[in-house]
């Protein structure tokens, strides 16, 4: 028996007695799913992600495009990578180039390139994490991974309070990535260095719905 099989069949050896009735959400009733969070859900997500040294700004849905280039601007971005279908009102015209994925983009143009703007499919405000799954607006894995700043576009309602929440909001049969923070990483000294799996910068730009 391979490691795989082993794991699998001890899995299902867990859930031998298990109803198939049962959801995995009947574990955790709805009531008590986020009664920890407190009222401000939007303003909790945008306090998390900063500790996580995210830049956060709130902003209402006319004003998105105005922010995602004042956030190319502070880092002197020069090109741009956009996903396909992400919402052209969301793009700012300004001094870069526009790397449409269309057709794919190779890995030394994403290398080269270095900002990418997505929306997500989804947030956690208790751990500041945004979720992609990489539908219409999101793109490739790989392009929110090589680009230098990764910019995402998250709507006041996709906030979930907690992470049970936010993942009875998506799809488990979508690819789905999950990010804290910039990439960060600590060697054994504990020397924090950020940018060595992934983008160094995020900037997370909440939009308001109305």
């Amino acid at each position: 028996m391979s490691g795989r099989e082993s794991v699998l069949s001890a899995v299902l050896e867990a859930l031998r007695d298990v109803p198939g009735t049962e959801s995995p959400h009947d574990a955790i009733p709805p009531a008590r799913r986020a009664d920890h969070v407190g009222p401000d859900i939007v303003g909790l997500f945008a306090e998390r992600a900063a500790e996580y040294r995210a830049t956060v700004v709130r902003v209402p849905m006319g004003d998105t495009a105005a922010a995602v280039r004042r956030a190319l601007a502070r880092t002197g971005a020069r090109s741009v990578v956009v996903p396909p279908h992400l919402d052209e009102d969301l793009v700012p015209e300004g001094p870069w180039s526009l790397l449409k994925d269309v057709p794919p983009l190779t890995l030394g143009e994403l290398d080269a390139a270095d900002a990418v703007i997505t929306v997500v499919a989804s947030a956690i405000a208790v751990t500041g994490t945004v979720i992609l799954d990489h539908g219409p607006g999101q793109g490739r894995r790989v392009l929110t991974l090589l680009p230098d700043q990764h910019i995402c576009v998250v709507r006041a309602s996709q906030i979930a309070p907690d992470v049970p929440e936010a993942l009875r909001r998506l799809d488990p049969c979508r690819p789905l990535t999950l990010v804290s923070g910039p990439s960060a990483t600590s060697d054994i000294e504990l020397d924090r260095v950020e940018g060595v799996h992934g983008p160094r910068v995020l900037d997370i730009i909440v939009m308001a719905d109305v």
